[in-house]
């Protein structure tokens, strides 16, 4: 065994975003910062207002897809395993797990005396319970998809056994999704609706689409976490209203900043300003069934098409940088670092037209700021490259309104974004296997497939380190998907709000995990 001890059913909106957040880049803080905000302490209401919820949120966690309730319950919740603010891998409600030879069986031992605010001990049978929810042919669940390699579940003591259908070397990272929290069960089930759970603090009150109270679990096993005496969570969609709130000081932490008036805040007294890049992305993927995108010497000629730090700068207004045309960022494990970057360069654009056989090239792109905020000026601005390498692309203002049953994957060419996930193997098999649901751009690649199932078995790390940056290769230079940017997370908040050295990137509010991790200096 090797040891891993740590000290559509589905919606588009829910599986995109919610199958966890991918690999995180930390954000480390000048020395100043770090000095001002060393020492946690207890006490105050953290008020955090945030650019999602709807009336239609809930207790149950198969239908979590706003960033509201995912704040919300991993707060209320806890997990078999936790990513840490540096994008390590922890434990929370397992202390340790370790794999068998070939990755297919997973032992999770489970930490003593964590209880539930109702009192009761997390079980193993509360596990078990857990997880099996979101299995069988009758789960709605968003966490579907990723469980449907567990063949078996069993408790054994205080340990959990996990049989998977094939080997995963990265399975326990899995077990962070926030769509899986560990709740209390009875007679082998969960019950959904529950307001109980583990975590650092307690819904005291909750009206889905408009705030939520919480309190500080007296019993919480973390001691160096749940700094707060309480929590106020407020839904403020309108991001000018978001951004007054934090001015007059009604709220604390507000989230996200609007892009296109942070300088507003960064002026502002009393208010600073927190941006973390991890892999957060945006992307133009091209569905290679359909000609021209089925030449990839049309394809790499687009990827040169392009001014990708343009797109950072005028786009994101610099809150992010510049990306390669595959998916894996700097903060994962097997990022490959020694990639030849993808930059504008009109003249070899121009000659991998001349290799497809063509002196200029006519495409559609369809856009929607559904996309992402910002998509149909980043298109525009697309265009505008292209032109000097002999490509019109025709920007299609596609209505926000259905643009995800409508035009994504639907459309030959669009613009589409990725909250990321936290490895390799997760992200790839999710948007670029060979007839995943989610490949967006419907790539298949033999070599890439082969990679793909050997990697995912293969404990030794540097055989799969070279795997996955043959895989990364690949992507860049054979796949069908453009990918400019990754856009950072911009939160605002008061200057008497405090955080480790160390934010989290994985997500937004240091990997939705702000509320037991920040404190007020």
């Amino acid at each position: 065994m090797t040891d891993f001890s740590s000290p559509k059913g589905v919606s588009r909106r829910g599986l995109l975003q919610g199958a966890t957040a991918l690999g995180t880049a930390a954000l480390i803080l000048p020395a100043s910062v770090r000095r001002a905000s060393a020492e946690p302490k207890r006490g105050g209401i953290l008020r955090v207002a945030q650019a999602s919820g709807s009336t239609t949120d809930s207790y149950d966690p198969a239908t979590w897809d706003s960033q509201f309730v995912q704040v919300l319950h991993t707060a209320r919740c806890g997990y078999l395993t936790e990513i840490a603010a540096d994008g390590s891998l922890v434990g929370e409600v397992a202390e340790s797990w370790e794999a068998s030879a070939d990755a297919m069986t997973w032992t999770f031992k489970l930490r003593d005396g964590i209880t539930y605010h109702s009192g009761g001990n997390v079980t193993a049978a509360d596990v078990v319970a857990s997880i099996n929810y979101h299995r069988g042919d009758e789960s709605k669940s968003a966490a579907k998809p990723i469980v449907e390699a567990i063949t078996d579940i069993k408790a054994d003591g205080n340990n959990v056994v996990f049989t998977l259908n094939a080997g995963n070397a990265d399975f326990p990272f899995i077990m962070s999704d926030y769509h899986l929290p560990i709740l209390p069960s009875s007679d082998g089930k969960i019950d959904p609706m529950t307001k109980d759970g583990c975590g650092g603090y307690i819904i005291d009150s909750w009206e889905p689409g408009v705030s939520a109270k919480l309190s500080r679990n007296p019993n919480y096993w973390k001691t160096d976490r749940a700094w707060f005496d309480g929590i106020e969570l407020v839904s403020i969609l309108d991001s000018a209203a978001r951004q007054n709130a934090l001015i007059t000081g009604e709220v604390d932490v507000i989230d996200p900043v609007d892009r296109n008036t942070v300088s507003l805040l960064e002026r502002a007294a009393g208010i600073k300003i927190l941006a973390t890049t991890g892999t957060q992305h945006y992307v133009f993927p091209m569905d290679t069934r359909v000609a021209p995108f089925t030449d990839n010497n049309v394809r790499q000629a687009l990827k040169y098409a392009l001014d990708r730090q343009e797109m950072v700068d005028k786009i994101l207004g610099g809150y992010g940088s510049v990306g390669n045309d595959h998916p894996i960022g700097p903060s994962n494990r097997y990022f490959n670092k020694d990639l030849e970057q993808h930059s504008y360069d009109p003249d070899k654009a121009k000659f991998f037209l001349k290799e497809a056989g063509m002196d200029r090239l006519n495409v559609q792109l369809s856009a929607a700021d559904a996309a992402f905020t910002g998509a149909v000026d980043a298109a525009v601005l697309y265009s505008e490259k292209a032109a000097a390498a002999g490509i019109t692309i025709e920007v299609v203002r596609e209505p926000n309104d259905g643009y995800w049953d409508n035009v994504w994957m639907k459309k030959p060419w669009c613009a589409s974004y990725w909250g990321g996930r936290p490895t390799e193997d997760w992200m790839f098999t999710t948007a670029y296997a060979a007839g995943a649901p989610w490949n967006e751009s419907f790539w298949d690649n033999a070599r890439f497939n082969e990679l793909l199932i050997a990697a995912r078995s293969e404990l030794n790390e540097e055989t799969r380190r070279a795997m996955y940056y043959e895989m990364q290769d690949l992507c860049a230079n054979q796949g069908g998907t453009v990918m400019p940017m990754y856009a950072s997370y911009v939160m605002g908040m008061s200057d008497k709000v405090a955080h480790p050295e160390v934010v989290a990137a994985n997500w937004t509010l240091d990997g939705f995990r702000a509320i037991e991790r920040w404190w007020f200096a």
